[in-house]
């Protein structure tokens, strides 16, 4: 038996109409745009600014518009940057920077920024204004006085960004690195210094040692010229006085051997 091929009833009213439905469809959906929340917009047309927009559900032409969006929440980016420090170290950092534009000046952030501005302004006022501070500081300073040279690096950037309409709300260093040799160098006289301060506190306690030595035998000394200037004649005599008592209880009763002027008889001890 031959095989009859089913027969295709071609409609080209009805392709017209699928072509309609899905011209539709696309011109449908390129109507209109959405603003996320925490989002603004830019709709260009032609390449020409028209408007800005906040978050909603905006018209426009289709084909014809287009549409840049720009947060508005604080962003966060980490830059690293590489600068010279006042003695001549390099020094390298990671900055943490916080910024935002405001919803009222979007058409002037895109007009006069672009919609990477976070690359072609931003990034290259860090580097700048890093290597400005940095060049003040020596590379131990650096060290030692992280928190102001961040400060000072906040303050330049609010200025500066805030005239290009970005706001600026905190910056901080994250990390810094310096040369092998620079840091063998700091932990060389960090040793030192460590070294020189023991040998300091020996030396004052071997001198607070010889100060109580010295103490004690000034109160000895002071001790001895009381207890002499106690030893009066009447002391002497009193002991003299005592001496004699003594004899006197051991006396066997005999009469002494010897007398001396008109004195009183000398009772001999035996």
């Amino acid at each position: 038996m031959r095989n009859v091929s089913p027969v295709v009833n071609f409609n080209p009213k009805r392709l017209i109409w699928i072509g309609v439905a899905l011209v539709a469809l696309i011109v449908a959906s390129g109507s209109y745009f959405t603003v996320p929340a925490g989002s603004v917009a830019v709709k260009l047309r032609f390449g020409k600014i028209v408007d800005s927009y906040t978050e909603g559900l905006h018209l426009k032409l289709p084909f014809v518009d287009s549409v840049e969006k720009f947060s508005v929440r604080i962003k966060k980016d980490t830059f690293m940057t590489e600068a010279f420090s006042k003695d001549l170290q390099t020094v390298k950092l990671a900055l943490a920077i916080n910024h935002r534009i405001q919803p009222d000046t979007i058409i002037s952030i895109y007009r006069n920024l672009g919609p990477d501005y976070t690359n072609t302004v931003l990034r290259p006022m860090v580097e700048e204004w890093t290597k400005a501070v940095l060049a003040k500081y020596s590379a131990e300073a650096v060290i030692s006085n992280r928190v102001q040279v961040a400060r000072e690096l906040d303050d330049i950037l609010k200025s500066k960004m805030k005239e290009k309409q970005v706001i600026v709300s905190d910056i901080a260093i994250t990390d810094f690195d310096f040369s092998p040799q620079f840091l063998k160098a700091v932990e060389e006289k960090q040793i030192a210094e460590q070294e020189a301060k023991r040998a300091t506190n020996l030396v004052e306690k071997v001198k607070k040692e010889a100060e109580q030595k010295i103490l004690q035998a000034e109160a000895e000394a002071k001790s001895l010229r009381l207890q002499r200037e106690v030893v009066s004649d009447n002391l002497i005599k009193l002991r003299q006085v005592e001496a004699q008592l003594k004899a006197i209880e051991k006396w066997d009763g005999r009469m002494p051997t010897y007398m001396s002027g008109g004195e009183m008889p000398f009772v001999m001890v035996k």
